[in-house]
């Protein structure tokens, strides 16, 4: 079965939490304790009916200050599909939480509370998802039934995140009117608002386009390991193994070793002891080659015809996840998949104040700060624009003094 990863976004209050638990309750996919835990729990709503954000706030902070703090994994599956829920934080402090869990996403789901429409943080969420290049954008406009379910209310909603969306250059973008706490539209068609003729929250999860690139000009595989048994009755055995990042491979592909820029042929792929003549995205595979030649882990196979960028120089989008700030002085280690090596923050050309999304000029980078660099690389990097091919065209940087990860970075052209 397919699987769909969506990550959940919106103010504090917005009722992120109370969508998830309506989304896990009304299709069942709460177990037997956890439906046991939730009817003896003493949090009701003011009507009295349980409240369901109990559950995915999972830390004891989060259940007593009746916030997001970091992001909750929640799974779930229908006859259709699988799903993989990131319930992210909405304060502006958790902004390094909202990314890490949006890095992984296919889908983004909005809210808005119908009361107060189209908000800074609405803003600031929407221009993360823009930023983090994510294919598909629900907006669920909530709590409609504390605005008697108007439809002028929901129109005037949409138009205001339409002009928006325009701006940020967010493509496929869809509208539903709901009520986390009634239940209307997250799984069951809603009864009070009959002037809707689009699909429940789930059922358009089920059904919308999961894009999949498995076109050969983004074939990728980054090497992890080079297999060399060395006995007998495997004695010229050479593999070169790792999990396909994007696009797919075929027996008799011609390939390119980057960034060394040596080439051959495939003669032979390989998963879980069995043959076969194509690899895909997501499958890890030891690939065997028609030429013996200097390939090592950090090392990158790609199609001949289509060439990611290599260069030690390149400018990137960074959110910084440390409490410490950006020092330009210090060596950081960079990972760009299977690669790492040593770099320097060159150059720092702006940040975004992504409440505005305007651009301003400060030399310091602080905790949850988004902006845009130009690093330089102790070694060449073979790199695709994030927004063209996301599995590689991100990496981390990291302080290699306390090996801590302290930046999440969208590569966006060499600086060369």
């Amino acid at each position: 079965m397919e699987i769909l990863k969506f990550i959940t976004a919106g103010s504090v209050d917005d009722g992120k939490s109370t969508l998830i638990g309506r989304l896990l309750y009304d299709s069942e996919s709460i177990l037997a304790d956890q439906l046991e835990a939730l009817q003896r729990s003493n949090r009701k709503n003011d009507d009295g009916t349980i409240d369901l954000a109990i559950l995915t706030d999972g830390l004891k902070a989060e259940r007593e200050q009746g916030i997001t703090i970091d992001v909750a994994y929640k799974y779930f599956q229908t006859d259709k599909r699988k799903f993989i829920i990131a319930d992210a934080p909405g304060h502006i402090q958790y902004t390094r939480n909202m990314v890490t869990g949006a890095s992984n996403s296919n889908l983004a789901i909005i809210l808005i509370d119908a009361r107060k429409g189209v908000v800074e943080q609405t803003i600031r969420h929407s221009f993360l998802v823009s930023l983090l290049s994510l294919p598909q954008v629900v907006v669920c406009i909530n709590k409609m039934d504390m605005v008697d379910y108007a439809e002028t209310t929901f129109t005037q909603i949409v138009d205001q995140y339409k002009a928006l969306a325009l701006k940020l250059n967010l493509q496929n973008v869809t509208y539903i009117p709901v009520s986390a706490l009634k239940g209307d539209n997250i799984v069951h068609e809603s009864y009070n608002m009959t002037w809707y003729n689009g699909k429940s929250l789930l059922e358009h999860l089920e059904t919308v386009e999961i894009p999949v690139d498995d076109s050969s000009a983004h074939a990728r595989l980054p090497i992890q390991w080079v297999v060399r048994p060395q006995t007998e009755e495997l004695h010229d055995y050479r593999g070169y193994a790792g999990r396909i990042s994007s696009g797919s491979f075929k027996v008799n592909d011609q390939v390119t070793v980057l960034p060394s820029g040596f080439s051959s042929t495939i003669t032979k792929i390989e998963l879980l002891d069995k043959q076969y003549t194509e690899a895909v995205a997501g499958q890890s595979v030891t690939v065997h080659l028609a030429d013996n030649i200097d390939l090592s882990r950090g090392d990158i196979l790609v199609n001949s015809a289509a060439h990611p960028q290599v260069s030690q120089q390149i400018e990137a989008d960074l959110c910084w996840m440390d409490t410490r700030v950006l020092d330009t002085s210090l060596t950081y280690l960079i990972q760009h998949n299977s690669k790492v090596t040593r770099c320097r923050v060159q150059e720092i050309l702006y940040k975004f104040n992504i409440n505005t999304l305007d651009k301003v000029y400060e030399e310091d980078f602080k905790l949850n700060d988004i902006g845009r660099i130009i690093i330089k690389t102790a070694d060449p990097l073979a790199f695709d624009l994030y927004q063209d091919n996301k599995a590689n065209g991100g990496a981390i940087l990291i302080d290699s003094r306390t090996n801590v990860t302290v930046g999440a970075l969208m590569l966006r052209a060499s600086a060369e």
